[in-house]
């Protein structure tokens, strides 16, 4: 099953919580804090591999989370930081924000990526000790690991792309220079997926070349198969369009010709851009004045074209020679750059939040805090004195100042409630 659009869900570890723990052992008094800190969280990590060439693995499972780091213990004992999630995809995939459809990364080279970051592991109290406060009661929480829901879109890299309606010959094309082997019948859509074949010319020079199925005209706006498809052209460095000029099926040679690149022009005018050459194909069935009158149109356009009875493998290795005589001065297979983050940058921080007043109540939105509550200790001076200098170095205060908080006022963080003091 071919399968080259799917959306999953990806998480990155979480970091594991600082331990409280003092030191205890015999003849030994005031031992001091010892807790340890929690560990790191595991990253989501991408890879290629070579050996995939569809995305239907991922049809199946849609959630991928990495694993957390391990909490800090007593006796100065550091969680172990997660284990790294590596996803392996095929060549070509870009991997996309969902929610913005912002290209994150494209996965056309060897070098893996990390495309989240697992969050940092807590403090143990030991941290926490100074010259003031000798016993720290209280640790760090871990910080959670990032979470993206992405969308994986597999645009195969190929340097020339077999283009033309269906059933002229394209696939028979392909199977007579590669060593690919598509299916081949004499009816519509006998093509339902891309195939690639590579294309050997000895001396050392090769090159991939890609059946695209399903163009007809519409493609563009999605009819038939060729929305679906269409996405595939997009790394061509340039185009073979097959024609057949016999007009086997009823329809002009040079309309063919021209609905297929209007097609191309509404998918992505930049394709028109690429360099094309024409195979006039089943010329044995078309008569002399036909195929000459094809010709001069195309000519006149200023593409080559060839001759070819792609059935017998007549008239390919004039095609081919010309092909590659054109991929080897043309610019190398797009890459398609990360776009920038930044106006997504404030949405997405790890420590974003948000103050609003709601019926006289300063209510504060900081999801990241919730964890560090949790290992706040509310009886405990020095711990509310912390969490007091979390507030204050995360900018929240001064936000609070801006909206005009006064000394009374009530403000609350979750289900906690207390006045505010300047």
């Amino acid at each position: 099953m071919f399968v080259d659009t799917a959306k999953i869900l990806i998480k990155a570890g979480d970091g594991g919580n600082g331990a409280v723990s003092f030191h205890r052992e015999k003849y030994i008094a005031a031992g001091g804090p010892d807790g340890g800190d929690g560990g790191d969280g595991g990253d989501v990590i991408f890879e290629v591999d070579n050996h995939m060439n569809t995305l239907v693995d991922f049809r199946y499972k849609r959630k991928f989370i990495a694993k957390d780091g391990e909490n800090g213990r007593g006796g100065n004992c550091y969680g172990r930081g997660g284990e790294n999630l590596v996803i392996k995809v095929p060549r070509g995939t870009l991997i996309k924000d969902a929610k913005t459809g912002r290209i994150i990364c494209d996965m056309s080279q060897n070098e893996r990526v990390t495309v989240l970051r697992g969050g940092r592991g807590g403090f143990g109290n030991k941290k926490f000790a100074t010259a003031t406060r000798q016993i720290p009661r209280f640790a760090k929480g871990g910080m959670p690991g990032e979470e993206k829901e992405i969308i994986l879109e597999l645009k195969l890299i190929a340097d020339v792309g077999i283009i033309g309606f269906p059933n002229v010959g394209k696939s028979t094309l392909l199977s007579v220079v590669s060593e690919a082997r598509p299916k081949i019948a004499n009816y519509h859509f006998t093509t339902l997926n891309p195939t690639l074949g590579v294309v050997n010319m000895g001396d050392g020079h090769s090159f991939v070349m890609a059946d695209i199925p399903g163009l007809i005209e519409g493609a563009g706006e999605g009819a038939g198969l060729g929305h679906r498809f269409l996405r595939h052209i997009d790394r061509c460095r340039m185009f073979i369009h097959v024609v057949d000029v016999s007009g086997s099926e009823g329809r002009d040679p040079i309309e063919d010709f021209e609905t297929i690149n209007k097609e191309l022009e509404a998918y992505n005018p930049e394709l028109l851009e690429r360099p094309q050459v024409v195979a006039a194909n089943k010329c044995d069935l078309a008569s002399d004045e036909a195929v000459e009158r094809f010709e001069e149109y195309i000519t006149s356009k200023g593409i080559k074209v060839f001759r070819t009875m792609t059935a017998i493998a007549e008239g390919t290795r004039p095609l081919l020679n010309e092909v590659l005589a054109m991929i080897q001065q043309l610019p190398p297979i797009k890459v398609y750059e990360p776009e920038a983050e930044e106006e997504y940058a404030a949405e997405n921080s790890a420590h974003a939040f948000a103050v609003k007043k709601e019926n006289g109540v300063f209510v504060v939105d900081a999801p990241w805090l919730l964890r560090i509550m949790n290992d706040i200790n509310p009886e405990d001076y020095e711990s509310l004195q912390y969490f007091q200098k979390v507030l204050s170095t995360s900018g929240i205060i001064d936000e609070l100042r801006r909206q005009g908080v006064k000394d009374g006022d009530t403000v609350r963080i979750f289900e906690l409630e207390f006045d505010y003091v300047s």
